[in-house]
């Protein structure tokens, strides 16, 4: 029987027999970006996320029911910009099929290109930006993570989903030997959960000591460290793709 501390260090450090190969290391950087960014939104943009949808769906009941702080209008924008790059990642899920590195490398790049174009907007208009750099940011973000959970789902690595831990926190419990489940798997699915929660405290420690500027390129240069990292692994010019990548 495989202990918690076996599962936590082999989703870090997989075994190369992995049939999910690097996958699971790189998810979990993913999910610290996620952290990161949602750590940037919720602290500089108003009460609103750009990866979880569950709150941007509460914070829209308090904003229409007049509560303070919370915007009827930044909420929206979030859930239709995700929705957008949802739309995005199922595209490419449609066109690039049989290849999860080839859908991740993609993915990520033009996950990439939106995180940069955030950051870029960030200097221009820097902490204090108007209505309209708010909702560019939101807008650019939250597409951002909706391509990235939409990919990932794809992708389909047990516990991994980079963006939505409820269900992983639920499983811990839910499934435990202790109750006569089938084994909670509490290594990996707590090492998803505290890569979400060292995303966002380092996010918030970056906006609150710092600058969030800095938070939008600590995720930039995570997602390039991603991209490289599955070009390496699947062996971009090479037209022998691994297994894992066609499994």
């Amino acid at each position: 029987m495989t202990t918690p501390f076996v599962e936590a260090w082999r989703t870090i450090a997989p075994k190369r027999d992995d049939p999910h190969g690097p996958l699971p290391p790189l998810l979990v950087t993913l999910t610290v970006v996620t952290g990161l960014v949602d750590a940037f939104s919720y602290l500089t943009l108003g009460h609103v996320f750009v990866a979880n949808m569950t709150g941007n769906l509460v914070f829209l009941g308090f904003a229409i029911a007049g509560a303070p702080g919370f915007s009827v209008l930044a909420s929206l924008l979030a859930l239709a910009s995700f929705a957008a790059g949802s739309l995005l990642g199922g595209r490419l899920v449609v066109v690039i099929t049989g290849d999860r590195g080839r859908l991740l490398t993609w993915a990520i790049s033009i996950q990439i290109v939106l995180v940069a174009a955030a950051t870029v907007v960030r200097i221009i208009v820097g902490s204090d930006s108007s209505s309209a750099g708010h909702y560019t940011l939101i807008f650019l973000l939250a597409a951002s993570m909706g391509l990235q959970n939409a990919t990932v789902r794809k992708i389909a690595v047990p516990d991994l989903t980079t963006t939505v831990l409820t269900l992983t926190t639920t499983a811990i419990f839910a499934d435990t030997r202790l109750i006569g489940g089938p084994g909670s798997k509490a290594g990996r699915r707590v090492v998803s959960i505290t890569a979400m929660f060292v995303g966002a405290l380092v996010g918030a420690t970056l906006v609150v000591h710092a600058s969030s500027t800095i938070v939008l390129v600590a995720a930039l240069a995570m997602l390039v460290a991603v991209a490289v990292a599955v070009a390496v692994a699947t062996g971009a010019l090479s037209r022998n793709r691994p297994s894992w990548s066609t499994a």
